[in-house]
Parts: C-alpha cells; sequence; structure tokens
C-alpha cells in the first residue's frame, strides 16, 4: 500500500523560487484573468482539476497554490514511472498512480484521506494525456466523477491554462479558474454524470480563456509573475535611444502589448 503523500518545507521554498526564475526566463508573465480569479470556501476542502497543455502544467499549479491559496497545502496526483524519474516530486506533495483499476482505486484512497483535512488541496489533469487547447470535446477519466460521488462537500473548481504567444518574443502563460462545484448541493448524479458535468465547465472556462486571449488586453489580466520584454538587443537599443532623444522613458514592452 502506497505511503500518503509528503511535502518538505525547505524543499517546496527551494523549488518555488526556481519555478518563479523558469517562468521569468523562459516566459514574458504568467497572467490570471481578472474575471476568473478563485472565489471558493475557505473552509471546505478544494479539489483544483485543469486541461493537461503542457509539461509546464505542474510548475504553474505549484505557483498559483502558493500565490492563491498559500493557507492550504495542495497535492496531486502523477503518473508512477514519472515520480520514479523526478524524485523531487516525492517530496513536494505529489503522490504515484498507475493507469489502471487499482490505480484508480490508489488515486481515491489517498485523496480521501488528504481530503479529510480542510486546509488541503489536491491539483489535478483528468485528460490523463497532454491535449491542445482547442481540442474539443474534452475528455475527462471517469476518476474525477468518482471523486464527487465520494467527496460531496468538496469544492470542485476547473482552471483552464494556455501557453500562447502575443506580441512578444516569448509566449504568455494565461489562467482562468472557473465556478466552483459542491457535489452535494446538486442533486445525485452518477459517477459517468459527474463526469460530463465536470467536462462541462473546463470547457466553459477554456472558451473564456480563449476568448480573452485573443482580444489580447493586458487590462483584462491580472499579472502574477513577469518575465522579460523587448525584442532583441540592437532593436531595442534603437528604440531606448530614440525614447531618449524624445525626452520619454523607455518601456522594452512591444508597443502593441500595450495599445491593444
Amino acid at each position: 500500500m502506497k505511503s500518503a503523500p509528503h511535502i518538505s518545507g525547505s524543499v517546496m521554498k527551494f523549488f518555488i523560487a526556481y519555478c518563479r526564475r523558469r517562468v521569468r526566463r523562459d516566459f514574458h508573465a504568467l497572467r490570471i484573468l481578472k474575471s476568473g480569479l478563485p472565489a471558493c470556501d475557505r473552509d471546505r476542502p478544494l479539489v483544483v482539476y485543469f486541461n493537461h497543455a503542457s509539461w509546464w502544467d505542474p510548475l504553474v499549479c505549484l505557483l498559483l497554490a502558493r500565490d492563491f491559496f498559500p493557507e492550504r497545502s495542495a497535492f496531486g496526483p502523477i503518473d508512477s514511472a514519472m515520480l520514479e524519474r523526478y524524485g523531487i516530486f516525492k517530496r513536494l506533495g505529489f503522490f504515484g498512480v498507475d493507469p489502471s483499476l487499482r490505480g484508480t482505486r490508489t488515486f481515491l484512497r489517498i485523496t480521501h484521506d488528504l481530503l479529510a483535512d480542510r486546509r488541503n488541496s489536491v491539483w489535478l489533469s483528468p485528460q490523463g494525456r497532454f491535449a491542445d487547447v482547442r481540442e474539443r470535446p474534452l475528455r475527462l477519466q471517469d476518476g474525477l466523477g468518482a471523486l464527487a460521488v465520494r467527496e460531496p462537500d468538496v469544492a470542485f473548481v476547473p482552471l483552464a491554462i494556455e501557453y500562447p504567444f502575443w506580441t512578444e518574443p516569448r509566449p504568455e502563460i494565461l489562467v482562468s479558474f472557473g465556478e466552483p462545484i459542491v457535489p452535494g448541493r446538486e442533486r445525485t448524479r452518477t459517477v459517468e454524470e459527474w463526469t460530463g458535468v465536470f467536462t462541462g465547465a473546463l470547457e466553459t472556462t477554456q472558451t473564456k480563456l480563449a476568448a480573452s486571449s485573443c482580444r489580447r488586453d493586458p487590462a483584462d489580466w491580472q499579472t502574477a509573475n513577469r518575465g522579460k520584454s523587448g525584442v532583441n538587443g540592437i532593436y531595442d537599443a534603437w528604440r531606448w535611444f530614440r525614447a531618449r532623444l524624445r525626452g520619454e522613458k523607455f518601456d522594452p514592452e512591444h508597443p502593441a502589448a500595450a495599445t491593444r
């Protein structure tokens, strides 16, 4: 029987700092949609489920968990083989599961034990594979629906994630939370029906995020972590020189990013 996941405070502190450095180096910014900020009961156990767009998802979720739910310990399932390959995740609250009936039972057991503590949250990607953000219809695994049947007092919150390019050389990380769903407040449903409910909620959240991403209006977003700006050294040097001649303050942002 697999043991409960463990979080090492010192390792987590180091890894969060590492994640922030990676985001600043490899992305223009991590932005959360202002109309998609989390709004769930702080005294209720929490499950955040998200579309699986990229290798970056676990790192992004760790930052979101720390920034928006600092009072909660965050845990998450990961493929057992990947957990063995990246052993550091064993000390960051991740627990291994296998793609089998036995693995589903292990997932439900460990998650049930974690959610017994209202200070905990569980973050998971029920797609079970990398999938393009435009893929429709979404196909979520029934483990999520089974969890809803077993955990009626838990708040289930959809989270949409995208990694689009706007007008800077580096991509953006765009995220939006959806409305929380508490199964105990709804009519009784089967596992398959709950999976369908959660699928629809995540699709709605992704569609909302995509529409805002297309607008590219910085006013729609709250910046959680900002990376590097600018196009390239020569072009930015010329822009800096031109701004000095005009007596203006130099802004390394590409002009279109600030006006659209």
